[in-house]
């Protein structure tokens, strides 16, 4: 398996946490849509599962090793 793809998945589980989290804080918070909860909150359950893994495809290659490195200083 790529380790990009593996790292996506990892991180794919946490961000799907953290967007279901703010969708279902927004959805109960505002008098509004608490209103319409039995309709918004299947709608933030699909959002954050499509959303999550195109965020973390974003987040994962910033999480390798090789990316944290100094740049090394130009020849003279």
């Amino acid at each position: 398996m790529n380790t990009d793809l593996f790292i996506t998945a990892l991180v794919s589980m946490m961000t799907n946490a953290v967007l279901f989290g703010a969708g279902a804080i927004t959805v109960l918070s505002v008098p509004t849509l608490n209103d319409q909860a039995k309709y918004l909150l299947p709608v933030v359950i699909v959002a954050s599962f499509i959303l999550a893994p195109l965020v973390a495809w974003f987040i994962a290659p910033r999480l390798r090793a090789r990316n944290w490195r100094r740049p090394e200083p130009a020849a003279a």
